[in-house]
């Protein structure tokens, strides 16, 4: 079951992961961005790093750390998911977007109609 937020979800294995990432920072003011920019083979692409909060942003709770989001992403962002798969044949982070109305083969960009 994955954590609702007003804007996005974040599944149990992909809260874990970000818990391990943002502690291993060792820095308070560390949060995981979430974020949408021009690029990608279908025009927009995603951009997730784990940086201190920026002016203007929208900052969520989540399970014990802080999602930052800029105004410009969050129309696009608004009610994904993002999951985690490891293993052998994970991707890592990956972006579930109910926005999108298309995706390139590796899931790392899309495009809105």
């Amino acid at each position: 079951m994955a954590v609702t937020t007003e804007f996005i979800k974040i599944s149990p294995v992909a809260r874990e992961e970000i818990k391990k990432l943002i502690a291993a920072e060792n820095n308070p003011e560390i949060g995981l961005r979430l974020g949408v920019k021009g690029g990608g083979c279908s025009g927009l692409s995603y951009d997730i790093q784990f940086t201190p909060t920026e002016k203007g942003d929208t900052v969520l709770e989540q399970d014990g750390f802080k999602v930052f989001m800029d105004a410009k992403s969050l129309i696009y962002l608004k009610g994904m998911l993002l999951d985690y798969q490891g293993g052998l044949q994970g991707k890592g982070f990956v972006f579930v977007n109910p926005n999108a109305s298309s995706t390139c083969g590796c899931g790392e960009s899309f495009s809105i109609t």
